[in-house]
């Protein structure tokens, strides 16, 4: 199935914006869905909606069955050893934060260092911030290439047996670039450090396997591979989600609880406090048959051919300048001359074009870049070559409409 028979499996991109065809180029903030998701996410609601693991009656028992349904396929699609493995979160987010405020502050301490980048999303670098400023672990930072990418001999002079934590992004979402993640794990590991991966911009776009990048927690959202908003998971192994204490506490997650004192339910619940995002899991599920139904492969290579012919087609452009490394996968991000990304984006809106324009939660990137803010074309499964060109012809009418001052 090529992109131009995928992108009519998605409702949403059937439709005019300013009398223009739907250009989406927004993939990296989150993806569209196709109709087999939002059907699965309305036949929960309309055919068995109830909460999970409490009742016995059998609409109890069909939504507890599709619950946990969708983590065995989450724990398929990520080869994690064991649905104990797998735990249902908010998204990314919150799950390098439960990774920061359950592991890391019980086990970081004084004089200990925790390794991060500078092209890290806000939300892989606060929460190690803050893991720093409570214990007094020194936050260091790998140092990039020119282009973008992470040297290895940097990482092993970086890393330490003082380090505790590399906390690293599987792909940039604003570069581009594919981090060496299964080597910068295996450098952490013969220091004594465990590894943490953010996998918000690998999970949609190629195969993840845990076991096989040995990461000891791996972090992605539903809503970035065609799943709905506000569902992703968090991949920890098991002996350290074992010592590890829950966060949240409340129904779901006890095994017991007297007037003094309480007990935890055993993995992955411990973890899942309160009613769980049960529509929202099922969801997931759905997009990752769809996702496994397309071929992560043939994405994968899709997504590189893309982003290449659009590096390539962007180039032609005087004046606009592409950050990132030529071996890219899945984005563009750029800049044109005298000319603020908001702007662009606005005009190319007009257009029917939608990109993102702004610092894209990564403010220390930008700085690295010398750069306030950047504009950004992501792409996904369903856009095609006509979507470039659309954006390369709505690129140069936005030169034109700032009197092509440069």
């Amino acid at each position: 199935m090529n992109a131009k028979e995928i992108k009519q499996l998605f409702p949403i991109l059937n439709q005019q914006v300013h009398g223009n065809p739907l250009v989406y180029l927004d993939s990296a903030a989150t993806s569209q869905k196709p109709t087999q998701v939002i059907e699965a996410v309305a036949d929960y609601y309309r055919r068995y909606n109830s909460n999970v693991h409490r009742g016995v009656h059998t609409l109890g028992t069909l939504a507890t069955d599709g619950y946990e349904g969708a983590r065995e396929k989450v724990r398929a699609f990520i080869n994690a050893k064991s649905t104990e493995e797998v735990i249902f979160t908010r998204g990314t987010t919150t799950a390098l934060n439960l990774v920061a405020s359950s592991y890391a502050r019980n086990n970081v301490t004084a004089g200990d260092e925790i390794v991060i980048t500078p092209m890290e999303h806000h939300s892989n670098i606060i929460p190690w911030q803050q893991v720093a400023k409570v214990t007094g672990a020194t936050l260091k930072y790998l140092p990039l290439q020119t282009d973008g990418t992470i040297a290895l001999k940097d990482v092993e002079e970086t890393i330490t047996d003082k380090t505790k934590i590399v906390s690293v992004m599987h792909v940039s979402n604003v570069l581009g670039v594919i981090n060496p993640v299964k080597e910068i794990a295996e450098i952490a590991h013969r220091n004594g450090a465990i590894m943490v991966v953010d996998g918000a911009q690998s999970a949609p776009h190629m195969k993840v396997d845990v076991q096989d990048l040995d990461c000891d927690f791996f972090a992605f959202s539903g809503h970035k591979m065609c799943g709905p908003t506000g569902i992703g998971s968090l991949y920890g192994k098991k002996e350290l989600l074992e010592k590890m204490e829950p966060i949240e506490f409340g129904g779901e997650m006890i095994d017991f609880v007297g007037l003094q004192d309480s007990t935890w339910k055993e993995l992955p619940w411990k973890f899942e406090g309160g009613t769980p995002i049960i529509a929202g899991a099922i969801g997931l599920g759905a997009a990752i048959d769809f996702l496994q139904e397309i071929g992560l492969e043939e994405i994968e290579k899709h997504d590189h051919e893309i982003a290449q012919y659009a590096a390539e087609r962007m180039s032609e452009i005087d004046g606009l300048t592409i950050y990132g490394p030529k071996h890219r996968t899945g984005l563009v991000t750029f800049n044109i001359n005298d000319v603020h990304p908001h702007d662009v984006a606005t005009v190319l809106d007009t257009e029917g074009i939608a990109v993102r324009a702004g610092h894209h939660c990564a403010q220390p990137l930008m700085k690295w870049l010398d750069v306030s803010a950047t504009a950004r074309a992501s792409f996904y499964l369903y856009n095609t070559k006509e979507d470039v060109d659309a954006l390369v012809a709505g690129l140069v009418k936005t030169k034109e409409y700032f009197g092509d001052v440069f």
